[in-house]
């Protein structure tokens, strides 16, 4: 059982980690978008010391198409009690604290971390800097795969909340709404990935590498808040709606916005590839 002293719920530093006792439930998730095997191949050469590996086509998205064959995106989420058990097999018990981190500045990490509070798992924390910052603090490195025994965990109520393509094209000036994508992407210069180009209408942009400092680890919780306030402004967190090309990056805003003390704001998991794909929808450029 992890002491109420050493829970992490957002972030921890390398030396926060080398010092944790017990030893957290350790999850790799590095992934390229322009070479989806990359990511696991990197882990299989060397990752963090008893960490597992969860690939975010594989084990952190589900089905592109719905039961009526409608798309849903390229990373939608995956059966919510899939998942629970995925993290069941890797040892997740109800007290396990988490700790997931990639080779990207934590923009799958920071999925990872969305997705087990939506499981209701609140102890679970993105390492600030990621592999990078493991390094440089003379973290070790191992190529051995870790053996676990299953745990016991059982999902509970979620604690973040979502929005579908329906609820936000119907929600539109009345929420705040974050687009991570980069600034190109967003008024619709380029599209490399999806049906159309531009963004939602009404969007603000908000690039997710913006919350990184220059070594690779998150602002502080002092910046980050100041510049997300008048982002969000004159709505409140819990108003505010986030989305990115497919979900995933989404993910780094929302992590920011709690490391600030700004909790609450939803995540809309389709994102642009699910909102792009159905000529209907409304589109801005721009």
């Amino acid at each position: 059982m992890t002491n109420a002293s050493q829970i992490f719920r957002t972030l921890i530093s390398s030396a926060e980690l080398q010092a944790l006792s017990p030893a957290p439930l350790l999850i790799d998730v590095s992934f390229e978008l322009s070479d989806i095997e990359a990511g696991e191949a990197a882990y299989q050469q060397a990752h963090l010391p008893g960490a597992h590996y969860l690939h975010l086509e594989r084990d952190l998205s589900g089905s592109k198409t719905d039961a009526k064959g409608h798309f849903k995106g390229r990373h939608p989420l995956p059966q919510r009690e899939a998942f629970a058990l995925r993290m069941k097999a890797l040892g997740l018990s109800q007290t396990t604290q988490v700790v997931a981190y990639d080779g990207q500045g934590g923009m799958y990490a920071a999925r990872l971390w969305w997705m087990l509070r939506w499981l209701g798992h609140a102890e679970v924390a993105v390492l600030d800097g990621g592999t990078q910052a493991w390094l440089a603090a003379g973290g070790a490195m191992s190529s051995e795969r870790p053996t676990t025994e299953p745990g016991n965990f059982e999902p509970k109520a979620s604690l973040v909340e979502q929005v579908s393509a329906e609820q936000l094209q119907a929600r539109l000036g009345q929420v705040r709404l974050i687009d991570a994508r980069a600034p190109e992407r967003f008024r619709g210069e380029v599209e490399p990935l999806d049906k159309q180009a531009g963004h939602i209408p009404g969007a603000s942009n908000r690039l997710f590498k913006n919350n990184l400092q220059a070594d690779g680890r998150f602002k502080s919780s002092e910046v980050l808040r100041a510049e997300f306030v008048p982002m969000q402004a004159p709505f409140e967190p819990s108003q505010v709606v986030h989305q990115c090309g497919s979900g995933v990056t989404a993910c780094h805003n929302l992590l920011a916005m709690e490391h600030a003390g700004l909790s609450g704001s939803l995540l809309y998991p389709g994102s642009w590839s699910e909102w792009s794909s159905d000529p209907a929808r409304p589109i801005a450029q721009g």
